[in-house]
């Protein structure tokens, strides 16, 4: 599975922007999804994820009712609403496809990353 994320940009606070991850393959529906990111100077850290079937999500708690995870199987594409940005949420971010099981919040239990999108939010 190869993975490209787009859609980041400047934004400020306050503002939206939706990212989005397409995926190749034909097995994309049986992947569990997740977003992840990586602030200048910190870890990358989980934002969301969702289950193959997209009926299970689950967000990181400085997200949650702020951020919104979604797919299409149809289209092979994973997204990322992101509404009421804060300049805390500027980062480089990720998503990441787990082919084993459900959805997961660990980093090293995905097996396919794709390259990153910034998303810059403005004070």
């Amino acid at each position: 599975v190869q993975l490209q994320a787009s859609g980041g940009g400047l934004v400020q606070a306050g503002g939206s922007l939706r990212l989005s991850c397409a995926a190749s393959g034909r097995t994309f529906s049986s992947y569990a999804m997740g977003w992840f990111r990586q602030a200048p100077g910190k870890e990358r850290e989980f934002v969301a994820a969702i289950s193959w079937s997209g009926g299970s999500t689950y967000y990181a708690d400085s997200v949650k009712g702020r951020f919104t995870i979604s797919r299409d199987n149809a289209k092979n594409t994973v997204y990322l609403q992101m509404n009421s940005l804060k300049p805390e949420d500027t980062a480089v971010y990720y998503c990441a496809a787990r082919g084993r099981g459900s959805w997961s919040t660990l980093i090293w239990e995905y097996d396919y990353w794709g390259q990153g999108t910034l998303v810059t939010v403005s004070s």
